[in-house]
């Protein structure tokens, strides 16, 4: 007598990446599923409660600031460094893993308008109204002091400013002077040579004490100043008198100027699309512009109910993050018009500096009430690390968001904030302001004869009042 056993292996009935729990066994079929918008509309709702709920983006405040933070620079290598510059002069370096300070330093004598991104090994520049420009080196600082330099993940971990002592012993590697107070800096990407605005633009080596290039198109004062870190050799800058003016180093000569209908306070260019930048304008919305037609504006970002007083990209492109003198940060998908969620805290003050780190995951203000905010990207995305399993179940739960994001239940769950009472009510009278003025506007057009009829300006149009090459 002959007998056939059944065999199978362990991999076809268990689950990958597991050895105990048993592959479930589905036919897709819909019409053996007649039930499943319904369970998928469920679960789109509870994932929507369920992200509300742990939504706490907040990480932590670094104190040490005197006076305000009024600027601050990435690393763009290493994901743990900061440096963030005050009104008192001081200069700070921050470990955002340990969150504390590693590195700090009494730099200036008057307020510290501008600090570049780190150059070459770990110096970065710093300016300020004393009418100096200065290159620090923590690293050689530390050592100077006796400070430990060790093996930790950032690097430093001795300190320097628990002591005036110590403060004494850090100086600068170069210092370079200027005719007139310094409003802001920004550095090459590759070359040793950076640039000052002030009254003029000036293009300095790291070799030479006096600018080698000095660039100005009719502007009082100059505020702010960036490096296109793709075209290298693309300058903008803001003026004093509304103005978004593009220089080209290749021929020492402003290729475009750009007048708004109010001032601009800061700018960010594009990590992914070189011709890109987005500018942070008085009038409470920040203006997507493309360098070659600045005609109209790609996009305007609103929800801020003062003036946006800073603004930074994502590493990806894709986000954007700002601040603004309503005390309140927020950050937008780059594409859409509205943000999607505001971060605000009781003892914050205006919001002069914000940035993205590198890894995209956190993003970090300065205010002028002394301290450094450090924050999730994503308000409820857990911190740590994720298995499988745990990431699949989060990737389905956010497709299923996208899906009915449409349907008002969902929606107005996702869209909810408590936001403080002076913006609510700054945000409810500004609503009531603008849907008044559209309502007197189609009045107008209602009761004026054709021929008189004036065209239409779109919304990306209304704020720029001319461009001149």
């Amino acid at each position: 007598m002959k007998v056939k056993v059944l065999s199978r292996s362990a991999e076809e009935s268990t689950r990958q990446r597991s050895n105990d729990i048993h592959k479930i066994q589905r036919n897709l079929d819909p019409s053996l599923h007649p039930f499943e918008k319904a369970r998928e509309y469920t679960r789109a709702l509870n994932a929507t409660k369920v992200e509300r709920m742990f939504a706490k983006p907040f990480v932590g405040a670094l104190s040490g600031h005197v006076d305000g933070v009024y600027c601050m620079a990435k690393h763009p290598k290493k994901l743990d460094w900061l440096v963030s510059g005050g009104g008192d002069g001081d200069l700070k370096l921050w470990s955002l893993s340990e969150q504390k300070s590693i590195w700090s330093t009494v730099g200036h004598k008057a307020m510290v308008t501008g600090v570049s991104s780190f150059l070459e090994g770990e110096r970065f520049l710093s300016c300020s109204n004393d009418r100096t420009v200065k290159i620090w080196d923590p690293t050689l600082a530390d050592l100077e002091s006796d400070s430990l330099f060790g093996s930790s993940s950032s690097g430093l971990i001795g300190s320097s400013s628990g002591s005036s002592g110590s403060n004494n012993l850090i100086t600068p590697v170069a210092t370079y002077s200027g005719k007139n107070a310094f409003s802001g800096i920004s550095h090459h990407r590759s070359d040793n040579m950076f640039a000052t605005s002030g009254s003029v633009i000036d293009i300095w080596d790291h070799d030479r004490a006096e600018p080698v290039q000095t660039l100005n198109w009719g502007v009082d004062t100059i505020n702010t100043v960036k490096f296109n870190q793709t075209e290298t050799n693309i300058i903008a800058s803001t003026g004093s008198d509304r103005t978004i003016i593009l220089y080209d180093l290749r021929t020492s000569q402003p290729v475009t100027k750009l007048i708004m209908a109010m001032r601009t306070n800061a700018i960010a260019w594009n990590p992914m699309e070189a011709y890109n930048f987005m500018a942070a304008n008085e009038d409470h919305n920040v203006y997507a512009l493309d360098m070659r037609k600045m005609d109209k504006a790609q996009n305007v970002l609103k929800d801020h109910v003062s003036a946006v007083m800073s603004v930074d990209y994502s590493p990806t492109g894709e986000e954007v993050v700002t601040g603004g003198y309503d005390r309140t940060i927020r950050l937008y998908n780059a594409r859409q018009g509205h943000s999607r969620d505001i971060y605000h805290t009781n003892r914050m003050q205006r919001v002069f500096a914000v940035q993205y780190t590198m890894d995209n995951k956190f993003v970090v203000s300065g205010s002028d009430d002394g301290n450094v905010r450090l924050w999730k990207a994503r308000a409820s995305e857990k911190m740590g690390s994720r298995d499988y399993r745990e990431r699949a179940h989060m990737e389905y739960a956010e497709k299923l968001k996208q899906k009915f994001a449409n349907v008002p239940e969902i929606r107005r769950i996702s869209r909810h904030r408590n936001v403080p009472k002076s913006i609510k009510t700054a945000t409810h009278r500004k609503s009531t302001m603008i849907n008044s003025r559209k309502v007197k506007e189609d009045n107008v057009r209602k009761h004026t004869k054709k021929e008189n009829l004036k065209e239409r300006i779109p919304e990306r149009k209304k704020a720029i009042v001319s461009v001149k090459k």
